[in-house]
Protein backbone atom coordinates (compact mmCIF):
# COMPACT_ATOMS: atom_id res chain seq x y z
CA UNK A 1 0.00 0.00 0.00
CA UNK A 2 1.19 3.50 -0.85
CA UNK A 3 -0.03 6.74 0.72
CA UNK A 4 0.34 10.35 -0.37
CA UNK A 5 -1.24 13.59 0.79
CA UNK A 6 -2.34 16.69 -1.11
CA UNK A 7 -3.36 20.17 -0.06
CA UNK A 8 -6.44 21.84 -1.53
CA UNK A 9 -7.68 25.41 -0.96
CA UNK A 10 -11.46 25.80 -1.15
CA UNK A 11 -12.64 29.27 -2.17
CA UNK A 12 -15.86 30.71 -0.74
CA UNK A 13 -18.41 32.02 -3.24
CA UNK A 14 -19.00 34.90 -0.85
CA UNK A 15 -16.92 35.91 2.20
CA UNK A 16 -18.59 34.20 5.16
CA UNK A 17 -18.63 35.91 8.55
CA UNK A 18 -18.46 34.28 11.97
CA UNK A 19 -17.87 35.83 15.38
CA UNK A 20 -14.21 34.85 14.90
CA UNK A 21 -13.78 36.72 11.63
CA UNK A 22 -14.48 36.57 7.89
CA UNK A 23 -13.66 33.47 5.85
CA UNK A 24 -12.69 33.79 2.19
CA UNK A 25 -11.00 30.41 1.75
CA UNK A 26 -10.68 27.10 3.56
CA UNK A 27 -7.61 24.88 3.60
CA UNK A 28 -8.09 21.13 3.51
CA UNK A 29 -5.84 18.11 2.95
CA UNK A 30 -6.49 14.77 1.27
CA UNK A 31 -4.92 11.46 2.25
CA UNK A 32 -4.86 9.13 -0.75
CA UNK A 33 -4.20 5.40 -0.45
CA UNK A 34 -3.34 3.15 -3.38
CA UNK A 35 -3.23 -0.64 -3.23
CA UNK A 36 -3.13 -2.72 -6.41
CA UNK A 37 -5.83 -1.11 -8.57
CA UNK A 38 -7.83 0.29 -5.63
CA UNK A 39 -7.91 3.84 -4.34
CA UNK A 40 -9.01 5.24 -1.00
CA UNK A 41 -9.42 8.92 -0.24
CA UNK A 42 -9.85 10.64 3.11
CA UNK A 43 -10.21 14.31 3.94
CA UNK A 44 -8.28 15.88 6.80
CA UNK A 45 -10.54 18.89 7.31
CA UNK A 46 -8.48 21.19 9.50
CA UNK A 47 -10.21 24.45 10.44
CA UNK A 48 -7.53 27.02 11.14
CA UNK A 49 -7.92 28.97 14.43
CA UNK A 50 -10.51 26.44 15.66
CA UNK A 51 -9.03 22.96 15.23
CA UNK A 52 -6.90 21.81 18.14
CA UNK A 53 -4.45 20.47 15.54
CA UNK A 54 -3.84 23.90 13.99
CA UNK A 55 -0.11 23.44 14.61
CA UNK A 56 3.13 24.17 12.71
CA UNK A 57 3.87 20.43 12.46
CA UNK A 58 0.55 19.54 10.78
CA UNK A 59 2.02 18.73 7.36
CA UNK A 60 4.92 16.92 9.02
CA UNK A 61 2.39 14.68 10.78
CA UNK A 62 0.67 13.93 7.47
CA UNK A 63 4.04 12.89 6.05
CA UNK A 64 4.56 10.64 9.09
CA UNK A 65 1.18 9.00 8.44
CA UNK A 66 2.13 8.28 4.84
CA UNK A 67 5.46 6.76 5.94
CA UNK A 68 3.71 4.60 8.55
CA UNK A 69 0.53 3.69 6.69
CA UNK A 70 1.41 0.00 7.20
CA UNK A 71 0.38 0.40 10.87
CA UNK A 72 -3.26 0.36 9.80
CA UNK A 73 -6.30 2.41 10.70
CA UNK A 74 -6.66 1.59 14.39
CA UNK A 75 -3.03 1.92 15.40
CA UNK A 76 -2.68 5.17 13.45
CA UNK A 77 -5.86 6.57 15.06
CA UNK A 78 -4.43 5.92 18.53
CA UNK A 79 -1.13 7.56 17.59
CA UNK A 80 -2.90 10.67 16.24
CA UNK A 81 -4.81 11.64 19.38
CA UNK A 82 -3.70 15.27 19.17
CA UNK A 83 -4.58 15.47 15.46
CA UNK A 84 -8.34 14.78 15.27
CA UNK A 85 -8.73 15.99 11.68
CA UNK A 86 -6.01 13.56 10.55
CA UNK A 87 -7.66 10.78 12.60
CA UNK A 88 -10.78 11.46 10.53
CA UNK A 89 -8.86 11.45 7.25
CA UNK A 90 -7.20 8.14 8.14
CA UNK A 91 -10.51 6.48 9.07
CA UNK A 92 -12.14 7.74 5.89
CA UNK A 93 -9.26 6.72 3.61
CA UNK A 94 -9.17 3.13 4.93
CA UNK A 95 -12.96 2.79 4.68
CA UNK A 96 -12.82 4.21 1.16
CA UNK A 97 -10.09 1.76 0.13
CA UNK A 98 -12.14 -1.19 1.42
CA UNK A 99 -15.41 -0.06 -0.16
CA UNK A 100 -17.02 -1.11 -3.42
CA UNK A 101 -16.41 2.40 -4.71
CA UNK A 102 -14.20 5.09 -3.08
CA UNK A 103 -17.26 7.11 -2.08
CA UNK A 104 -19.74 4.58 -0.71
CA UNK A 105 -18.31 4.28 2.78
CA UNK A 106 -21.51 3.34 4.63
CA UNK A 107 -23.89 1.50 2.26
CA UNK A 108 -27.52 2.10 3.23
CA UNK A 109 -30.88 3.15 1.88
CA UNK A 110 -29.41 6.65 1.81
CA UNK A 111 -26.61 5.74 -0.62
CA UNK A 112 -29.14 3.82 -2.71
CA UNK A 113 -31.08 7.07 -3.10
CA UNK A 114 -34.13 5.66 -1.29
CA UNK A 115 -34.00 7.76 1.90
CA UNK A 116 -33.09 11.35 2.72
CA UNK A 117 -32.21 13.28 5.90
CA UNK A 118 -33.61 16.55 7.22
CA UNK A 119 -30.99 19.27 7.74
CA UNK A 120 -30.97 22.83 9.01
CA UNK A 121 -30.69 25.79 6.65
CA UNK A 122 -27.65 27.85 7.66
CA UNK A 123 -27.90 31.66 7.75
CA UNK A 124 -24.50 33.35 7.88
CA UNK A 125 -23.67 36.50 9.81
CA UNK A 126 -23.72 39.78 7.96
CA UNK A 127 -25.60 43.02 7.64
CA UNK A 128 -29.24 42.87 8.64
CA UNK A 129 -30.53 43.02 5.05
CA UNK A 130 -28.18 40.20 3.98
CA UNK A 131 -29.26 37.97 6.85
CA UNK A 132 -32.93 38.69 6.20
CA UNK A 133 -32.48 37.80 2.51
CA UNK A 134 -30.89 34.49 3.51
CA UNK A 135 -33.75 33.74 5.90
CA UNK A 136 -36.33 34.38 3.18
CA UNK A 137 -34.36 32.18 0.76
CA UNK A 138 -34.15 29.28 3.24
CA UNK A 139 -37.88 29.46 3.98
CA UNK A 140 -38.67 29.52 0.27
CA UNK A 141 -36.42 26.48 -0.22
CA UNK A 142 -38.55 24.49 2.20
CA UNK A 143 -36.34 24.33 5.27
CA UNK A 144 -38.28 23.52 8.44
CA UNK A 145 -35.25 24.19 10.63
CA UNK A 146 -33.15 27.35 10.31
CA UNK A 147 -29.86 28.03 12.07
CA UNK A 148 -28.68 31.62 12.47
CA UNK A 149 -25.16 32.57 13.39
CA UNK A 150 -25.40 35.51 15.80
CA UNK A 151 -22.99 37.74 17.70
CA UNK A 152 -21.55 39.84 14.88
CA UNK A 153 -24.13 42.63 14.52
CA UNK A 154 -26.14 44.62 17.05
CA UNK A 155 -28.04 42.22 19.34
CA UNK A 156 -31.31 44.14 18.98
CA UNK A 157 -31.09 43.76 15.20
CA UNK A 158 -30.57 40.03 15.66
CA UNK A 159 -33.67 39.88 17.84
CA UNK A 160 -35.47 41.74 15.05
CA UNK A 161 -34.52 39.00 12.60
CA UNK A 162 -35.94 36.38 14.95
CA UNK A 163 -39.10 38.45 15.29
CA UNK A 164 -39.34 38.59 11.49
CA UNK A 165 -39.40 34.77 11.32
CA UNK A 166 -41.84 34.41 14.20
CA UNK A 167 -44.21 36.99 12.72
CA UNK A 168 -44.65 34.60 9.79
CA UNK A 169 -44.06 31.14 11.26
CA UNK A 170 -44.67 29.70 14.71
CA UNK A 171 -42.28 27.25 16.36
CA UNK A 172 -44.30 24.24 15.17
CA UNK A 173 -43.83 25.34 11.55
CA UNK A 174 -40.21 26.55 11.63
CA UNK A 175 -37.62 25.50 14.21
CA UNK A 176 -34.95 28.12 14.94
CA UNK A 177 -31.48 27.35 16.23
CA UNK A 178 -28.93 30.07 16.94
CA UNK A 179 -25.15 29.77 17.21
CA UNK A 180 -23.26 32.40 19.17
CA UNK A 181 -19.81 30.80 18.66
CA UNK A 182 -18.93 31.87 22.21
CA UNK A 183 -19.64 35.57 21.52
CA UNK A 184 -21.60 36.47 24.69
CA UNK A 185 -19.76 37.85 27.72
CA UNK A 186 -20.03 36.02 31.02
CA UNK A 187 -21.83 39.02 32.52
CA UNK A 188 -24.66 39.39 30.03
CA UNK A 189 -25.11 35.83 28.72
CA UNK A 190 -28.10 34.95 30.90
CA UNK A 191 -29.82 38.25 30.10
CA UNK A 192 -29.41 37.59 26.39
CA UNK A 193 -30.66 34.02 26.76
CA UNK A 194 -33.79 35.33 28.48
CA UNK A 195 -34.42 37.73 25.59
CA UNK A 196 -33.77 35.04 22.97
CA UNK A 197 -36.14 32.62 24.71
CA UNK A 198 -39.08 34.92 23.92
CA UNK A 199 -38.83 33.76 20.30
CA UNK A 200 -39.41 30.09 21.11
CA UNK A 201 -36.02 28.91 19.90
CA UNK A 202 -34.95 25.29 19.78
CA UNK A 203 -31.48 25.89 21.22
CA UNK A 204 -28.38 28.07 21.29
CA UNK A 205 -24.90 26.78 20.51
CA UNK A 206 -21.97 27.81 22.67
CA UNK A 207 -23.30 31.08 24.16
CA UNK A 208 -20.00 31.81 25.95
CA UNK A 209 -16.41 30.98 25.06
CA UNK A 210 -15.09 27.50 25.83
CA UNK A 211 -13.04 26.76 28.95
CA UNK A 212 -15.42 28.68 31.22
CA UNK A 213 -16.83 25.44 32.57
CA UNK A 214 -18.08 26.85 35.89
CA UNK A 215 -20.01 29.62 34.13
CA UNK A 216 -21.28 27.26 31.40
CA UNK A 217 -22.45 24.78 34.02
CA UNK A 218 -24.36 27.52 35.84
CA UNK A 219 -25.88 28.74 32.56
CA UNK A 220 -27.08 25.23 31.70
CA UNK A 221 -28.80 25.01 35.11
CA UNK A 222 -30.56 28.40 34.88
CA UNK A 223 -31.13 28.88 31.15
CA UNK A 224 -34.66 29.31 29.78
CA UNK A 225 -33.31 28.05 26.45
CA UNK A 226 -31.63 24.72 25.71
CA UNK A 227 -27.85 25.03 25.37
CA UNK A 228 -25.72 22.97 22.96
CA UNK A 229 -21.96 22.59 23.44
CA UNK A 230 -19.89 22.89 20.29
CA UNK A 231 -16.39 24.39 20.61
CA UNK A 232 -16.34 23.12 24.20
CA UNK A 233 -15.76 19.57 22.90
CA UNK A 234 -12.68 20.44 20.84
CA UNK A 235 -9.38 19.31 22.33
CA UNK A 236 -10.94 17.04 24.95
CA UNK A 237 -9.16 13.70 24.63
CA UNK A 238 -10.01 10.35 26.23
CA UNK A 239 -13.15 8.83 27.69
CA UNK A 240 -12.47 10.09 31.23
CA UNK A 241 -11.99 13.73 30.21
CA UNK A 242 -15.08 13.66 27.98
CA UNK A 243 -17.17 12.12 30.74
CA UNK A 244 -15.97 14.65 33.31
CA UNK A 245 -16.75 17.59 31.01
CA UNK A 246 -20.32 16.51 30.32
CA UNK A 247 -20.91 15.52 33.93
CA UNK A 248 -19.79 18.96 35.11
CA UNK A 249 -21.62 21.12 32.55
CA UNK A 250 -24.73 18.95 31.98
CA UNK A 251 -25.74 20.61 28.69
CA UNK A 252 -29.05 19.86 27.02
CA UNK A 253 -27.29 19.04 23.70
CA UNK A 254 -23.86 18.46 22.22
CA UNK A 255 -22.92 19.13 18.61
CA UNK A 256 -20.51 16.74 16.97
CA UNK A 257 -18.13 17.71 14.17
CA UNK A 258 -16.13 14.62 13.17
CA UNK A 259 -13.26 16.65 11.66
CA UNK A 260 -12.72 18.43 14.97
CA UNK A 261 -13.26 15.58 17.45
CA UNK A 262 -11.48 12.53 16.06
CA UNK A 263 -13.63 11.30 13.22
CA UNK A 264 -16.19 8.52 13.45
CA UNK A 265 -14.64 6.84 16.49
CA UNK A 266 -14.34 10.11 18.38
CA UNK A 267 -17.94 11.00 17.54
CA UNK A 268 -19.23 7.63 18.73
CA UNK A 269 -17.35 8.04 22.02
CA UNK A 270 -19.09 11.37 22.69
CA UNK A 271 -22.49 9.92 21.73
CA UNK A 272 -22.14 6.94 24.09
CA UNK A 273 -21.21 9.22 27.01
CA UNK A 274 -23.95 11.75 26.23
CA UNK A 275 -26.70 9.15 25.93
CA UNK A 276 -25.72 7.70 29.33
CA UNK A 277 -26.50 11.16 30.76
CA UNK A 278 -29.65 11.74 28.68
CA UNK A 279 -27.93 14.51 26.72
CA UNK A 280 -29.18 14.82 23.14
CA UNK A 281 -26.94 15.42 20.13
CA UNK A 282 -26.72 16.09 16.43
CA UNK A 283 -23.92 16.03 13.85
CA UNK A 284 -22.60 18.97 11.87
CA UNK A 285 -20.07 19.31 9.08
CA UNK A 286 -17.17 21.73 9.58
CA UNK A 287 -16.69 23.31 6.15
CA UNK A 288 -15.19 20.20 4.55
CA UNK A 289 -15.25 19.70 0.81
CA UNK A 290 -17.94 17.44 -0.59
CA UNK A 291 -15.55 14.50 -0.10
CA UNK A 292 -15.59 14.89 3.67
CA UNK A 293 -19.24 15.97 3.71
CA UNK A 294 -20.19 12.80 1.81
CA UNK A 295 -18.51 10.60 4.43
CA UNK A 296 -20.06 12.49 7.35
CA UNK A 297 -23.53 12.40 5.78
CA UNK A 298 -23.42 8.65 5.09
CA UNK A 299 -22.15 7.98 8.62
CA UNK A 300 -24.83 10.22 10.16
CA UNK A 301 -27.61 8.41 8.32
CA UNK A 302 -26.59 5.10 9.90
CA UNK A 303 -27.12 6.58 13.39
CA UNK A 304 -30.80 7.33 12.68
CA UNK A 305 -30.99 10.52 14.74
CA UNK A 306 -34.42 12.11 14.15
CA UNK A 307 -33.24 15.72 14.65
CA UNK A 308 -32.34 17.93 11.67
CA UNK A 309 -28.59 17.59 11.14
CA UNK A 310 -26.09 20.30 10.16
CA UNK A 311 -24.97 18.99 6.78
CA UNK A 312 -25.79 21.75 4.31
CA UNK A 313 -22.40 23.36 3.64
CA UNK A 314 -21.56 21.73 0.30
CA UNK A 315 -22.64 24.70 -1.82
CA UNK A 316 -20.38 27.30 -0.21
CA UNK A 317 -17.39 27.01 -2.55
CA UNK A 318 -16.57 27.90 -6.14
CA UNK A 319 -14.19 24.95 -6.51
CA UNK A 320 -15.86 22.12 -4.64
CA UNK A 321 -16.16 18.66 -6.21
CA UNK A 322 -19.36 17.78 -8.05
CA UNK A 323 -20.99 14.85 -6.28
CA UNK A 324 -24.32 13.02 -5.86
CA UNK A 325 -25.30 14.93 -2.71
CA UNK A 326 -28.29 17.23 -3.27
CA UNK A 327 -30.35 19.49 -1.03
CA UNK A 328 -34.07 19.62 -1.76
CA UNK A 329 -36.93 20.87 0.42
CA UNK A 330 -34.77 21.11 3.54
CA UNK A 331 -33.36 17.59 3.17
CA UNK A 332 -30.10 16.11 1.90
CA UNK A 333 -30.29 13.15 -0.44
CA UNK A 334 -28.00 11.02 -2.59
CA UNK A 335 -28.80 11.24 -6.30
CA UNK A 336 -27.54 7.97 -7.75
CA UNK A 337 -27.82 9.42 -11.28
CA UNK A 338 -25.09 12.00 -10.57
CA UNK A 339 -21.39 11.22 -10.76
CA UNK A 340 -18.34 12.43 -8.88
CA UNK A 341 -16.04 14.95 -10.62
CA UNK A 342 -12.72 15.09 -8.77
CA UNK A 343 -10.95 17.74 -10.87
CA UNK A 344 -7.73 15.72 -10.89
CA UNK A 345 -7.36 15.48 -7.10
CA UNK A 346 -6.39 11.80 -7.31
CA UNK A 347 -3.75 12.24 -10.01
Amino acid sequence: MKAIYKKHILTFKRPSSTSRGVLTEKETWFLILKENDRIGIGECGILRTLSVDDRPDYEQKLQWVCENIHLGKDQLWDALLEFPSIQFGVEMAFLSLASKTPFELFPSEFTLGLKKMEINGLVWMGEEAFMKAQIEEKLTQGFRCIKLKIGAIDFQKELGLLAFIRNHFDDKTVEIRVDANGAFSLNDALSKLNQLAEYELHSIEQPIAKNNTDSMSELCKTTPLDIALDEELIGVFGIAAKTNLLKKIQPQYIILKPSLIGGFKGTLEWIAIAEEMNIKWWITSALESNIGLNAITQFTYTLQNPLPQGLGTGGLYTNNFDCPLEITQGCIRYNVDKNWQLNGILL
